[in-house]
C-alpha cells in the first residue's frame, strides 16, 4: 500500500476492545459528560443571571466553564457514539476537527486561568485599585487576546497536519485524535510537526504557568503582611477555589505526559488522558460551587425560583401566601 496524503478515515481503537467492558465505558462517559455540561451551564446561568456576580473574576469564570463544556464535547461524544455503533473509525476531516478544537479549547483554559491568576493577584496586592485596573475594557482585552493566541496556535498545528501524508496503518491508540498521535502515523517527514510542538507546550505551558506562579507569590507575599488571622484567612479563601482548578488541571496534564514519557506505550496513556479530558472539566463546577459562597447564594436562587415558577400552589400551601406576596415582603 502507498502513502496517502488525505485517507479516508482513521480508527480509534479507545481505552480498552473488551466487548464486556463497553457498555460500563459508555455509562461512565456519558454520566461523566452530562454532569460536565450540566454543572458548567449551572455555573454560567448563575453569573449570567445575578447582578452580585458582575465582576471580573466571575466573568472569567463564566468563560472558563464554557471552555470546558466545549472542550470535553470535542471528543467524548464521538466516543460514546462509537462505543453504541461499534463503529470506531472517524473520518480524516473528523480527525482534523478535533485536532482543532481540542488544541483551541485546551489553550483557551491555560490563558482564562492565567487571567484568573492575574485578577486575584490586582485584587490582594492592589485592591484601592482593582477596578481601576480589571475595568470592562481589559477584561475584554484579556479575554480577546486569549481567544487569539488560541485560535493562532490551534490552527498552526491543524495546517501542519494537513501537509502530511500517511500511511496504510491508520490505527490510533487513543478515544480520540490526539494530536501526537495523529502525527507518529505520517510517513513524511515530521520535524517541523514535532518542532512546533515544543515550542507551543513553552507557549501555552511554562509561560501561563509562571505567571501563575508568580502571581501567587505576590500573593503569599502580602497575605503574610496581614497582621490578624481572619484578614489572611479571608485573603486566602478568594484564592482557593481558583489555586484548585490550576493544581488540578497542570497536575492531571503534567502527570499524563510523565506517564507516557516513562512507559513508551502510547496505549497506556490513554486512560491518563481522561483525567483532564474529562474528570477536571467535570470538577471545576463543583470545587468552585462548594468553595464559593456567592455561587452556592445564586445557585440557590435559581432553584428556589425555579420551584416558585413551576408550583405555585405548593409554594403557596407551604408559606401560607402567593410566591409574589413572599417576594414583596
Amino acid at each position: 500500500p502507498g502513502n496517502q496524503t488525505h485517507p479516508t478515515a482513521f480508527t480509534l481503537l479507545g481505552l480498552s476492545e473488551e466487548a464486556s467492558l463497553q457498555p460500563l465505558l459508555f455509562w461512565a462517559f456519558l454520566a461523566m459528560y452530562l454532569v460536565t455540561v450540566t454543572g458548567n451551564l449551572l455555573i454560567i446561568l448563575a453569573i449570567v443571571t445575578d447582578p452580585r456576580l458582575h465582576t471580573p473574576m466571575y466573568f472569567f469564570l463564566s468563560n472558563l466553564s464554557f471552555a470546558d463544556i466545549c472542550f470535553t464535547s470535542t471528543t467524548v461524544p464521538k466516543m460514546l457514539l462509537n462505543i453504541q455503533t461499534q463503529n470506531k473509525a472517524i473520518t480524516y476531516s473528523g480527525c482534523l476537527s478535533q485536532v482543532f478544537f481540542y488544541l483551541l479549547f485546551g489553550g483557551l483554559d491555560t490563558f482564562l486561568l492565567t487571567a484568573m491568576a492575574y485578577d486575584r493577584f490586582v485584587a490582594i496586592c492592589h485592591p484601592l485599585h482593582y477596578m481601576v485596573i480589571m475595568n470592562p475594557q481589559f477584561c475584554g482585552l484579556l479575554l480577546l487576546a486569549s481567544w487569539v493566541l488560541s485560535l493562532l496556535q490551534s490552527l498552526l498545528h491543524s495546517l501542519l497536519v494537513l501537509q502530511l501524508s500517511f500511511c496504510s496503518q491508520l490505527q490510533i491508540p487513543h478515544f480520540f485524535c490526539e494530536l501526537d498521535q495523529v502525527i507518529q502515523l505520517a510517513c513524511s517527514d515530521t520535524f517541523l510537526n514535532e518542532l512546533v510542538i515544543y515550542l507551543a507546550a513553552g507557549i501555552l505551558g511554562v509561560i501561563p504557568l509562571s505567571g501563575i506562579l508568580y502571581s501567587y507569590s505576590k500573593i503569599v507575599s502580602s497575605v503574610l503582611k496581614i497582621s490578624s488571622a481572619s484578614g489572611r484567612y479571608k485573603a486566602f479563601s478568594t484564592c482557593g477555589s481558583h489555586l484548585s482548578v490550576v493544581s488540578l488541571f497542570y497536575g492531571t496534564a503534567l502527570g499524563v505526559y510523565l506517564s507516557s514519557a516513562a512507559t513508551h506505550d502510547s496505549r497506556d496513556s490513554a486512560p491518563a488522558s481522561v483525567m483532564y479530558m474529562v474528570v477536571t472539566p467535570m470538577l471545576n463546577p463543583f470545587i468552585y460551587s462548594l468553595r464559593n459562597k456567592d455561587i452556592k447564594q445564586a445557585l440557590s436562587d435559581i432553584v428556589c425560583s425555579s420551584v416558585e415558577n413551576s408550583f405555585p400552589v405548593l409554594v403557596t400551601e407551604l408559606t401560607g401566601s402567593p410566591p409574589e406576596e413572599e417576594t414583596l415582603m
